[in-house]
């Protein structure tokens, strides 16, 4: 008997969205879709993500998401909470509670905090560990209330955050937004936690 396609849903920003990528197939979405394709799934991609989102935009894609009764959900949020100074706590909420949603319709979530941005390039450096503690700040509180909502948190920023400090390519040419370098360096790192909660829904489902 063929194997159920697996469903993959996208939330989040720009990043979750692609912003700034040169092609679609160079989007964080698409990038997962195909590294799923490689690992046997058949897979069905749904990006919901809106660029400027912050986490309280979170409940609308996940309510927009329901129809789609998706297996696995990944959510890229935190950036624009940085940018438009929400409270951690505020933002870490509406993160829960997106996830709760999700979790509750049956759907695996893998959560990736918000980003470094003291790495951005038009951050002034006088300003940059301000930036740095801000971020860290918010990505703690993202990670907990994630984690007690019962989704798994994918720490890219620690594993992508040198790269993007130093290597002016992985920024599209807004400075801001990742380029397709900066997305291939950011699936790369997160590829193994999506690989990981497919799988194991995967391997779940085999009677």
């Amino acid at each position: 008997m063929p194997r159920s396609p697996l469903r993959l849903l996208v939330l989040g920003d720009s990043i979750a969205y692609g912003t700034g990528a040169a092609r679609a197939e160079d989007t964080l979405g698409r990038r997962l879709a195909a590294a799923l394709t490689a690992d046997g799934f058949d897979v069905v991609l749904h990006v919901l993500a809106v660029p400027g989102a912050v986490s309280a935009d979170l409940a609308a894609q996940a309510r927009r998401g329901e129809p789609l009764a998706a297996d696995v959900a990944v959510i890229v949020v935190g950036a624009n909470d940085l940018a438009r100074f929400v409270p951690a706590e505020q933002a870490a909420a509406s993160l829960a509670a997106a996830v709760t949603a999700l979790r509750a319709r049956g759907t695996d979530v893998v959560v990736v905090p918000a980003p470094d941005m003291s790495s951005v390039p038009f951050v002034p450096p006088a300003f940059r560990a301000a930036v740095q503690a801000a971020s860290r700040f918010l990505q703690r509180h993202q990670e907990e209330a994630a984690a007690r909502a019962g989704a798994s948190v994918a720490h890219v920023a620690a594993e992508v955050t040198g790269d993007f400090g130093t290597d002016p390519a992985m920024f599209a040419a807004d400075r801001f937004h990742p380029s397709s370098a900066g997305y291939a360096r950011i699936a790369a790192a997160l590829t193994p936690h999506v690989l990981a909660a497919a799988r194991h829904r995967r391997d779940a489902a085999v009677p």
